[in-house]
């Protein structure tokens, strides 16, 4: 029989509670132990840490982990790893499921990230970056109006100019916004709204102390994820992933209205041309500046007519992709991470349900900009009791009175598992009918046009 594992979960958003649900299903999970019980799902799967979450008060969390002979930590969320939690938690007999501070960067610092890709020759979208809020103002009136010319250089420039030109480029706030510091402005004045948003207004704290400008891309977006060891890269089934509130990607951007997988606008031949032009060079070149990688690669793609095109990287499961990929994995997630921390990836056996997974976000009123709290949820039950669905729960809490109530902007994702995509999202949304709270939001066409 497999040697039990203690585990140490950290984070509490519908990412986690996937996980801790997997996790569960392990034949080698001894205690469970989670960081945010205030999660009315977490709270029934593991028992809760009884000192301080925080990289101020780590030295308490190692104590924890000492104590109860914890011998796998898995991160979840992206501000942790990028503080350092993983560097802090390794210990002999201890693994941890995450990158280092180091390695995070690839996330935490989009400026960073940008110019490694450039150093990699890693196929992406041009990019300027800046500190200063003029030269970045400068820079984008020059995009929008290029320099006079005379008519024979006009004619010799229209031919070789980029073709999006015209377009505003993408504005990003280079250190982490929680999944809303991307910009994609329809006209230039939204763009220099943005920049002023980013810049003089800090709207985005910190984040946005440094910006990049991107060159916008055309084409369909898929998300790639890998598992790494430091040297082998296990490729995960292909994502879709909405970001805007409303249906037909409409509205402002959020952490993620829902994902499923596999995605249908990418075929075996691509996703080998990305592990091998984009997650293969990545991972060596932060080998050549003694970064070694282990832990999630996420790497979000534009499928360009030129070829894939890194739109950015994470360093995590992504939140929803997250919870369809869980509901098609069928082999022990503590082997598959555990596999990830040894280096022994290769010897892990990974079996992947045949059927396609579908989930749907539902949020709270007002999200993302004010979400509203306090409002109770019901049919959270009956939902679950739908076959091959799970719902699980982002921020969601239980009151003195023992109901759950809106506790967070993303309240549930709900999971369908189906024979196509389509089937699956049908099933998704048959249990989002039996789920209510006052002020509801969610997409109505999520994976409905997959074919």
């Amino acid at each position: 029989m497999a040697e039990k594992v203690n585990v140490l979960l950290i984070g509490g958003g519908g990412r986690e509670h996937a996980i801790a649900r997997k996790l569960r299903e392990s034949r080698r999970l001894g205690d469970l132990w989670i960081t945010h019980p205030e999660n009315a799902g977490l709270a029934k799967l593991g028992k809760p840490v009884d000192v301080p979450v925080s990289i101020r008060e780590i030295y308490r969390l190692e104590q924890f982990c000492d104590k109860n002979k914890v011998g796998l930590v898995v991160i979840g969320p992206e501000d942790p790893l990028c503080e350092g939690y993983a560097d802090k938690l390794k210990a002999p007999g201890r693994l941890v499921f995450g990158p280092t501070a180091e390695a995070a960067r690839l996330e935490g610092d989009k400026a960073w990230s940008k110019q490694l890709m450039r150093s990699a020759s890693i196929p992406t979208g041009d990019a300027r970056i800046f500190t200063d809020f003029r030269a970045a103002k400068d820079y984008l009136a020059s995009r929008e109006s290029p320099p006079a010319l005379d008519r024979r250089s006009q004619g010799l420039i229209a031919k070789s100019r980029d073709a999006h030109a015209e377009f505003p480029p993408v504005i990003k706030a280079a250190g982490l916004a929680k999944g809303k510091g991307v910009i994609v402005p329809h006209t230039f004045k939204e763009a220099h709204e943005a920049l002023e948003r980013m810049m003089v207004k800090k709207e985005f704290g910190d984040a946005g102390k440094r910006v990049v400008i991107e060159e916008r891309l055309e084409g369909t977006e898929v998300s790639v994820l890998a598992i790494v060891d430091g040297g082998n890269i296990l490729v995960l089934p292909a994502c879709r992933d909405h970001k805007r509130l409303q249906d037909a990607d409409k509205g402002p951007n959020t952490g993620g209205m829902g994902a499923y997988c596999p995605a249908e606008n990418i075929d075996e031949e691509t996703l080998r041309h990305v592990e091998r032009e984009i997650l293969v060079p990545t991972i060596d070149a932060l080998r050549r500046d003694g970064i070694e990688y282990k832990g999630v690669l996420y790497a979000g793609i534009m499928l360009t007519p030129a070829g894939p095109k890194v739109l950015e990287f994470n360093c995590r499961f992504g939140d929803p992709e997250c919870q369809p990929l869980m509901a098609r994995l069928k082999s022990d997630l503590i082997d598959l991470l555990c596999g990830a921390c040894e280096g022994t990836l290769d010897r892990v056996d990974v079996e992947w349900d045949p059927r396609a997974a579908s989930c749907v976000v539902m949020a709270a009123r007002g999200y993302p900009d004010a979400p509203k709290k306090g409002a109770v949820i019901h049919g959270i039950d009956d939902a679950e009791k739908t076959p091959d669905v799970a719902v699980s729960i982002a921020g969601a809490t239980r009151d003195r009175d023992g109901a759950i109530v809106v506790s967070g902007g993303r309240v549930l994702s709900v999971t369908g598992l189906g024979a196509t995509v389509l089937d699956a999202s049908r099933r998704a949304y048959d249990a989002v009918a039996k789920i209510s709270f006052e002020g509801a939001q969610f997409r109505s066409d999520i994976g409905i046009a997959a074919r």
